[in-house]
């Protein structure tokens, strides 16, 4: 691998719930590859927000999946959480610039009043893909609704499986982040209530009994949009999305995830770029992909 892309959405001004696109070579100074969104939905709310990207092993296809939501439609975060879509919206690419149009897919309880910030890992043993996402949802002995991690599996982003609850906990969770390195899951999540990110690993994707690893660099964070990526020299960068400040993604990096021990990097040692970078993902590519998307796009833009 020779460089990073990195799909992401920048706030709530006109234009600013949908997809844009940066890349990297050393997952740390961002250029970002247009102005202007490289990806728009059109079709239900008419914006997406938390793009997330991910390659299938067999196939090659990419696949990018968005929170179906734009707060600067002026509905406000009540209805977004209680009456909002129940959809995913999803393109397809083969080679990270020709993308197939948008395509939006249920997958959501019909109780829930939103899906929002799906991503997905590959699962090797069911040769599938695993989706997950937050939903709020008033269950049987709850006094009010509750957000909640919902779970689902599919093989090709058109159809899926049955949705379950995935993770839950005392307080709301969202924005699930879950990486595989070395034959554990590592998880990111945010607790809703606290507004803090917290992390921990499973053996098994249906793993329930977590161990927890404490991170002190995020305990005073006000923050959301966990992603993890390895960077060229085997250690670990995590982006989390401050938006508690209005500043977009701050990296922090640790050497060894069981350790927990992540540090802020300093200002002067990472670019993120004109364009304020609010929660989305990173994937790894290659030198021939990253040529190729450098070159690619100018102000190109995809319905």
């Amino acid at each position: 691998m020779s460089g990073f892309l990195m799909a992401h959405f920048i706030g709530e001004q006109e234009h600013g719930e949908q997809v844009y696109f940066a890349v990297s070579r050393d997952g740390l100074h961002w250029k970002d590859l247009s102005p202007e969104p490289i990806l728009r939905s059109t079709i239900g709310e008419a914006g997406v927000r938390d793009p997330f990207m991910i390659k299938c092993p067999q196939t090659g296809t990419y696949y990018l999946i968005a929170t179906d939501l734009r707060i600067g439609a002026g509905k406000g975060w009540d209805t977004a959480q209680y009456r909002g879509s129940k959809d995913l919206i999803v393109w397809e690419s083969k080679d990270l610039i020709n993308w197939g149009h948008a395509r939006s897919c249920r997958v959501a309880v019909d109780e829930a009043g939103c899906a929002w910030a799906p991503e997905s890992i590959y699962d090797n043993t069911r040769q599938e893909f695993f989706v997950f996402w937050a939903s709020m949802v008033k269950l049987d002995g709850d006094t009010a609704p509750q957000q909640r991690i919902y779970g689902s599996y599919t093989k090709d982003f058109t159809s899926f499986s049955e949705p379950f609850i995935y993770a839950e906990a005392e307080n709301h969770v969202i924005d699930m982040n879950i990486i595989y390195e070395n034959g554990w899951y590592y998880r990111f999540v945010k607790d809703e209530s606290t507004k803090r990110v917290l992390m921990d690993k499973i053996k098994q994707l249906d793993d329930k009994n977590p161990i927890a690893i404490p991170v002190e660099a995020l305990y005073d964070l006000v923050i959301e949009g966990p992603q993890t990526y390895q960077l060229p020299d085997g250690s670990w960068c995590l982006i989390v999305d401050q938006f508690g400040a209005g500043k977009g993604y701050l990296p922090l990096i640790c050497k060894n995830l069981d350790s927990g021990d992540f540090k802020i990097v300093a200002e002067h040692e990472y670019d993120l770029g004109k364009l304020k970078k609010r929660h989305g993902s990173v994937i790894q590519i290659s030198k021939d992909e990253l040529t190729r998307l450098t070159n690619a796009f100018g102000a190109k833009t995809i319905s």
